[in-house]
């Protein structure tokens, strides 16, 4: 029988019959049992189930860490979709987006469910937790894949699949249950002990443990204004026809994507027009525009289109660079590492800044001012402002929503806008597209096209990036007079084209690759759509280039 050598994290190896599944040689090595969710061979995200056929390096992914969080988070889902699948096998159930710790799920007929019903899921889901039924991968091919998606009904995963020339398709089984595999999931029912699927809003709410605390569940915060925004998209969505990726796919293939490209850009200048025209209702009393938003959601060009359709209602937007307000660099408070915190609310002056707002409110004349970045301290060639009459300000950045930013000015002076990339299109029914992996990969190419950092270079530094919008951002989202949703559901087809060839530069041997090949699993989902066809006024030029806008 052929052998092959496994090394594990402790540098230690042992030789093995090639086909071992990656779980039972964790298991001999010691490894812990719980939480382990998945394995990293040769520095890749693959369930335990997966048979080792060469020389590997392997290690445990847990379900405290990041990827172990998204297995977990994954999985459930998957279990979710089984037993509604034997609970309402006539009705179609959809993976909504992230709402606090949970993913909001409902039915496409729109039937609202009772308590009753939720529970009865619930009662479905807990059996095969108790069962500890395995999951399985299987390859069917493709011809026998389609036929079997057509006949039970998962039409958007029939259509992703369309899209698609591969002879063998990757598919998660479980209780004669078959989902698309889209990445990898824990390979039994008996490892998701922690969950809650509760009511919301006519469809349910399936929350998930953080992975700091994997064992077991915070209290439900609600997020009001995110359930808005999705309820903002099923509408739109309706207006586009596309809910999934596969859908998006026949768009394009049919001709269709320019006149799909210009609807979406409508709807959302639309958007924009309303949020200006409410803004303009309460003129008399609002002094200030506040727009905040997680990284890479658009907001210094949510904010120029906002000012374009204020000077339409007759008012005159003013932009304030809140970076002319940082303290002095020595100054700056540090983070845990000891390095400057520029994201933090202290290392603004926000004494000075009230000041300034309120004298100008009050009519005076102040010279605004300037920060020089090279010396690390403001200067003083600031331009001189004063308010006459139909002027507005707007300030754009991470603590706007934060009410201790403008402590000094009255709350009904002020108009707070939450802008965030929230897309609820699916690759399938039960298989969501992450917020976060939207805004990443915007990220990855606007720091590439104008920063000159690697994709590399991005993805490790964007944990630190969501731990700094989980503390000054997030926290403040409900306090919004407004939402925006800067997302543009054909744009990940043109992301496509800029992110996968820098995702290549990342390498086996570097840490960041686990994480580029799950991003490049994914953009394989969708059809390449050239950048010409975005409007030069797109948010989506902010990170591509080749903008009508200065930034």
């Amino acid at each position: 029988m052929a052998q092959i050598t496994v090394t594990f994290d402790s540098g230690l190896s042992e030789i093995f019959p090639a086909g071992i599944a990656a779980g039972e040689a964790l298991a001999r090595a010691g490894c812990p049992d719980f939480p382990l969710v998945a394995a990293l061979v040769d520095n890749e995200v693959m369930s335990l189930d997966r048979a080792l056929r060469g020389d590997c390096r392997i290690s445990p992914v847990l379900a405290n860490s990041a990827a172990g969080a998204l297995v977990y988070r994954r999985s459930l889902c998957f279990l979710l979709a089984i037993a509604s699948r034997e609970a309402f096998p006539g009705r179609r159930l959809i993976a909504g987006m992230a709402i606090g710790t949970g993913f909001y799920h409902y039915y496409a007929d729109e039937r609202p469910l009772s308590p009753e019903e939720v529970e009865a899921l619930a009662g479905k889901m807990r059996g095969l937790v108790a069962a500890d039924v395995p999951i399985h991968l299987e390859t069917w091919q493709w011809e026998k894949a389609c036929a079997y998606f057509d006949e039970s009904g998962q039409r958007d995963t029939l259509a992703l699949l369309e899209g698609t020339n591969q002879a063998r398709i990757p598919l998660n089984e479980c209780a004669g249950f078959r989902d698309l595999r889209i990445a990898p999931l824990v390979c039994s029912t008996g490892v998701l002990g922690a969950w809650e699927l509760l009511p919301y809003h006519g469809g349910m709410l399936l929350r998930y443990p953080h992975k700091d605390n994997p064992s077991s569940l915070d209290p439900f915060e609600d997020v009001p204004l995110l359930y808005r925004i999705s309820e903002e998209y099923k509408e739109r969505g309706r207006v586009l026809g596309v809910g999934a990726v596969g859908a998006l796919n026949r768009v394009y293939a049919s001709g269709g994507i320019k006149e799909y490209i210009m609807v979406a850009e409508a709807l959302q200048n639309k958007k924009i027009a309303a949020i200006a025209e409410s803004i303009a209702a309460a003129a008399s009393s609002t002094r200030v525009v506040l727009i905040a938003g997680p990284s890479s959601s658009g907001k210094t060009t949510t904010s120029k289109k906002l000012a374009l359709q204020l000077k339409v209602l007759g008012l005159e937007p003013i932009p304030i660079e809140l970076d002319d307000f940082f303290i002095d660099r020595a100054k700056t408070p540090l983070d845990a590492e000891g390095k400057p915190n520029f994201e933090s609310i202290e290392a603004l002056d926000v004494a000075y800044l009230n000041e300034l707002l309120l004298r100008l409110f009050a009519g005076e004349e102040v010279e605004m001012p300037s920060y020089n970045f090279k010396l690390g301290a403001r200067d003083g060639n600031g331009e001189k402002l004063r308010l006459s009459g139909r002027e507005i300000l707007i300030l754009e950045g991470i603590h706007g929503l934060n009410d201790a930013l403008t402590p000094r000015i009255p709350r009904g002076s002020k108009f707070k806008i939450y802008v965030s990339a929230l897309t609820q299109m699916n690759l399938d029914d039960h298989n969501r597209i992450s917020t976060t992996d939207y805004r990443l990969l915007r990220r990855m190419v606007r720091d590439y096209n104008f920063r000159g950092h690697s994709a590399g270079a991005t993805l490790g530094m964007w944990p630190s990036v969501q731990r700094g919008e989980r503390e000054y951002i997030f926290p403040f989202q409900n306090s919004a007079d407004a939402a925006f949703n800067s997302a543009l559901d054909y744009e990940l087809g043109v992301l496509k084209v800029f992110a996968d060839p820098l995702l290549r530069t990342i390498k086996p041997t570097m840490p960041e690759y686990a994480e580029a090949r799950r991003i490049q699993a994914f953009l394989d989902n969708f059809t390449p759509i050239p950048s010409q066809l975005v409007p030069k006024d797109s948010i989506l030029r902010e990170f591509i280039g080749d903008s009508d806008f200065h930034y």
